[in-house]
């Protein structure tokens, strides 16, 4: 385990949860390479927030792997590559146990949960008995996989390259198009009675770092989601308005309480209110069509 010993001893963990999201973070890019290995990227792509954190420096943890067919393919199988993440997690001293949950009927997304027994591996690690001590026995690290079978249109991709454990590539989504994926969740997605906080931190993210928003690829979302009527294109003026309204109907206390847990320094939140919000769209830039 030295190789996932120098990987833990770069994030520094202070916490227990703190060697909880490490060990999560460290068996997430484990489990890419298993994928590589398994030539999953030749038909798949990486998206959402663990590829913002991983190749893109995005400073708060994700709990889930999300990805996406390049093209839609009714014989592909998620449930393929899982020898390839467990044969490459357990050479790296993890014993882990993948499960697929059952889809709906009518869904195209394929979710899998990589399980690990959380004790067994802070003492693995070498977590401080301090730390580890008050850690329930059966307690499990359980790590989301999600890929959708019908991806929309739009979209653009990449190939970046990872160090860690070894050198190895993986293809995701451009910057402009996770943004869009982005803002299709934060204007669309249902809140019930829990506001996602960190769907509003990856937003101001993003405007932080200038990353310019493919609105074409966002039309194409929300279209097929049923939010956009099919063939009205999504102008600038209509994206606005719709932001601005979603940005009036949040109630930030609790956005700030949703993503709190997954930063290191919760004291940027502070500030989050409607009028914040309003002010960071406003910097929004758009990516310009060739």
């Amino acid at each position: 385990m030295n190789a996932v010993l120098d990987m833990l001893a770069r994030r520094n963990p202070r916490t227990r949860g703190e060697y909880e999201y490490a060990l999560k973070q460290i068996i997430q890019e484990i489990a890419l390479l298993g994928l590589w290995r398994g030539k999953f990227f030749e038909k798949a792509a990486f998206y959402g927030g663990s590829a913002l954190r991983i190749f893109h420096g995005l400073d708060r943890f994700s709990e889930d792997l999300d990805f996406s067919l390049l093209r839609r393919s009714d014989g592909f199988d998620l449930a393929d590559y899982f020898p390839f993440i467990v044969r490459e997690l357990e050479g790296f001293g993890f014993d882990v146990e993948i499960t697929m949950k059952e889809k709906n009927a009518s869904g195209d997304v394929d979710t899998a949960f990589v399980k690990a027994n959380t004790l067994v591996h802070f003492i693995k690690v070498g977590v401080p008995a301090d730390i580890r001590d008050n850690v329930p026995a059966n307690r499990l690290s359980k790590l989301k996989f999600e890929i959708d079978n019908d991806p929309p249109s739009g979209f653009e991709v990449e190939s970046r390259f990872a160090l860690e454990p070894v050198p190895f590539s993986v293809v995701l989504y451009t910057p402009p198009s996770l943004f869009a994926g982005k803002m299709h969740a934060l204007l669309c997605r249902s809140w019930k009675s829990r506001v996602k906080g960190r769907d509003w931190y990856d937003f101001y993210w993003f405007v932080k770092n200038n990353t310019p928003l493919d609105l074409f690829h966002l039309e194409k979302r929300m279209e097929q989601s049923g939010h956009l009527e099919a063939g009205k294109p999504l102008s600038r003026a209509v994206f606005t308005r719709l932001l601005s309204d979603r940005i009036g109907s949040v109630d930030f206390s609790m956005a700030k309480k949703d993503v709190a847990p997954f930063l290191r320094d919760a004291g940027a939140l502070e500030v989050w209110s409607a009028e914040f919000f309003l002010d960071v769209s406003r910097r929004i830039g758009f990516r310009i069509e060739d």
